[in-house]
């Protein structure tokens, strides 16, 4: 059941931009993707994580909410037991979601729809960008799943 507090989000926020804000791409352990014999092996873990939110003010009249999401995928050796020796190679990023707010929104409203909605807007970029990444640095291909906004209105 939807929340007051996000349903006020929902009416009050409109998508302004989503843009990369960082992001790192590594092979480590002397991993060489493209002559590895055994990259079929090698197991996917994920990271996704809501790292902040907050209004931000751009002049005297316009107010933007920014919520900054963090990403990411490592590719890991599940024969071998030590953590750090593992990680063969890693894809992070941090993408900025930014909304326009037309009224006076509280942090509660702010951090409900952070944490349940801004990473819908954030997940088609992430996608291509993985798999640009995959494909240029000789990783096997990544496809996440496209992602649906789940219908998020109040029913009375």
């Amino acid at each position: 059941m939807i929340t007051e507090s996000l349903q006020k989000a929902i009416d009050t926020l409109r998508i302004h931009d989503v843009y990369l804000r960082s992001s790192i791409s590594q092979c480590v352990n002397g991993f060489d993707p493209k002559y590895d014999q055994d990259i079929d092996k090698l197991i996917t873990q994920t990271k996704h994580g809501v790292k902040q939110s907050h209004l931000a003010k751009v002049d005297e009249n316009q107010w933007l909410v920014r919520v900054f999401i963090e990403v990411g995928i490592r590719l890991v050796d599940p024969e071998i037991e030590q953590e750090d020796e593992s990680v063969r190679a890693f894809i992070e990023a941090e993408f900025v979601a930014e909304y326009t707010v037309s009224e006076d929104l509280n942090q509660e409203c702010i951090n409900e729809y952070a944490l349940k909605n801004a990473s819908y807007h954030v997940w088609p970029y992430w996608r291509e960008f993985l798999m640009s990444q995959c494909t240029r640095m000789y990783l096997p291909r990544l496809v996440l799943p496209a992602v649906q906004l789940a219908h998020n209105r109040h029913q009375n």
